[in-house]
């Protein structure tokens, strides 16, 4: 049987709950994807992978016992999910919608009533997508005791749904929610019940979907939305997410740095390491002069600092590497 191992905020035994309860949920074969998804349609166009690249990345990885990865919107592209900057294809080059910020969802209730609305329209479709190979290969290596940590920039849980469970989910997870007032965490799932149950008339339809679940809803759709309050205390409900604007906690932070520190090796997959919140932990492995190696469509800001920078899809490497 498998055993989570997961970074946690300061409120980590309600959050322990709540993590255990959706790692069971994923880790029970009824669960389980039946199929490894498959999808190019946000994945930027990129040139073929070449025999010298899978070698290459062969070598960096035989050279490596304890190997941290730290992967971003890039490897969940493959999966459905659009990424934010990709050329072309990335939410910012396609959509006029933008994340929704911290302090304006604390502030103003109207911007939790849009948040809650549309999340809530994206969430049936955003928490059926399954895990690519890409994930499913990490969760393999971690198996075979090559992968010694994982970090993930994504809130989508599919590294879970893979079956990895050594990893710190760096902005939190779209599958939990949390109040700002007790701090109480539900399972998403519950959020969507308790949404269902204030608006039992309300309905609205959409088809673009974000990297955070967000879909666009006008202002006349999102018109009469009741946002629930927390069943406890009243207080504001939020996404376990870190939202723009906002700071991952510092313990959790640490703890990264401590696991980059621990390892001989990073590998980046799928992230243009533009948020600093992921560039660190790769700068920090530079300074401390462990090998660095990406694998990403396009630049990245951390390019000068890899030993290895491969510019393809994600699925069409990573399964080809043999350990």
């Amino acid at each position: 049987m498998s055993v989570l191992n997961i970074s946690l905020p300061h409120n980590s035994s309600k959050i322990l709950k709540c993590c255990q309860l959706c790692f069971r949920q994923f880790s029970n074969s009824s669960k389980m994807p039946s199929k490894v998804a498959t999808s190019t349609k946000f994945v930027p166009n990129s040139q073929p992978v070449s025999e010298e690249e899978i070698e290459s990345l062969q070598q960096f990885m035989d050279r490596s016992e304890r190997l941290l990865v730290l992967t971003g919107a890039g490897i969940s592209t493959e999966s459905g999910i659009p990424d934010y900057r990709s050329e072309g294809v990335g939410l910012y080059a396609t959509s006029s919608n933008r994340p929704v910020q911290y302090v304006d969802f604390l502030k103003d209730a109207k911007i939790r009533q849009r948040y809650w609305a549309r999340n809530f329209v994206g969430w049936p479709r955003f928490s059926s997508f399954s895990p690519n190979k890409s994930h499913l290969t990490l969760s393999s290596w971690e198996k075979k005791r090559k992968v010694s940590w994982l970090v993930t920039q994504n809130v989508d849980a599919l590294h879970y749904k893979a079956g990895s469970t050594q990893l710190t989910e760096l902005h939190g997870s779209a599958h939990r929610v949390e109040c700002l007032s007790c701090r109480k965490v539900l399972p998403r799932h519950e959020m969507q019940e308790l949404i269902q149950a204030r608006n039992p008339k309300w309905h609205a339809e959409s088809f673009e979907m974000a990297p955070d679940g967000d879909v666009a809803l006008s202002a006349e759709q999102v018109q009469g939305f009741q946002v629930p309050s927390c069943d406890s205390c009243g207080g504001v409900l939020k996404p376990e997410i870190i939202f723009f604007g906002d700071n991952v906690a510092r313990h959790i932070v640490d703890l990264v740095f401590r696991k980059v520190s621990e390892s001989d090796a990073v590998l980046v997959i799928g992230s243009s390491l533009e948020v600093y919140s992921g560039y660190r932990f790769v700068n920090r492995a530079h300074n401390e002069s462990k090998p660095v190696a990406i694998v990403n469509i396009g630049r990245t800001r951390a390019d000068d600092l890899a030993q290895l920078k491969i510019s393809a899809k994600c699925g069409d490497i990573l399964p080809k590497i043999q350990l």
